[in-house]
Parts: structure tokens; sequence; C-alpha cells
């Protein structure tokens, strides 16, 4: 299947471009990914290499500022590594908010019910003592 989609891709020449063009950046990506912190690679990705400028899409505002003070440094290690970058932009693309997951009840282990008793005998009775008994229970 692959052999029959890469000669689809090379018929024409507009599909040869785009490939490459496609090619170009999934590597500067892939670059990106190895020399950007973990957390600012997590939320941010390229978005475009044109005329020798990078445009770099964060998620947010916050990614976008800090990418900002590093662009000095991530256009040299873009340049070490032969890619023609001179400069580079960042823009803020949010992205789709993550589904929200539903919270999964937390339960005590048998030794804590165990701990929470023992504690809830040492008191006094007090609304502390009440309140540690139910958490036992539960």
């Amino acid at each position: 299947m692959p052999k029959r989609l890469n000669s689809y891709l090379s018929v024409s020449q507009e599909l040869r471009q785009l490939t490459s063009k496609a090619e170009q950046l999934r590597a500067l990506q892939q670059h990106y990914e190895r020399i950007a912190p973990p957390s600012l690679a997590r939320s941010s990705h390229v978005l475009q290499l044109e005329r020798q400028t990078l445009t770099l899409a964060a998620n947010n505002s916050a990614a976008a500022a800090k990418l900002r003070q590093l662009v000095p440094e991530l256009a040299g290690l873009f340049q070490n590594a032969g890619c023609e970058v001179t400069r580079i932009q960042v823009l803020v693309q949010v992205a789709l908010p993550p589904a929200i997951r539903t919270p999964t009840p937390a339960s005590l282990s048998a030794a804590g019910r165990e701990r929470l008793t023992e504690l809830a005998v040492e008191l006094p009775d007090s609304p502390l003592k009440s309140a540690l008994q139910r958490l036992a229970r539960k």
C-alpha cells in the first residue's frame, strides 16, 4: 500500500511539492520536539516555514510568552542543525480544550480506615471525631 500511495503522490508536480513540504514540516517538528523544553513542546508545534521565518503555534498565551523568551536560543539551535531559520514568529492558536474527565471517587484502603477509626477512638466527642468516624465508614 505505501508504494502505491507514494507513486500516486509523485504523479504530479503539485503533489510532489506538497509531499516535500509535509516532510520538511515533519522534520522541523521532530527537531523542535528534541530542542524545546518538554512542557513547551507539548503545548506548541511548528506551523510553517516560509522565507526563512519559522512560525510556531502555542496553545495558550503563557506558552507563547515563554517561547518568545526562548526565540534567540531556539533560532540558534535550528541553525546549528542546518535549518535555514533566521527568524522565529510565535502565534497563539488555541487548541480545543481537552475532554473533561469525570473524576474517579477515591476510596480508603482497609489500613487507612483502621487508622482513622483508631484516631477517632482517641479523640473526645467533637465534630472532628464524628467526621473521622463517617469517613472511616465510607
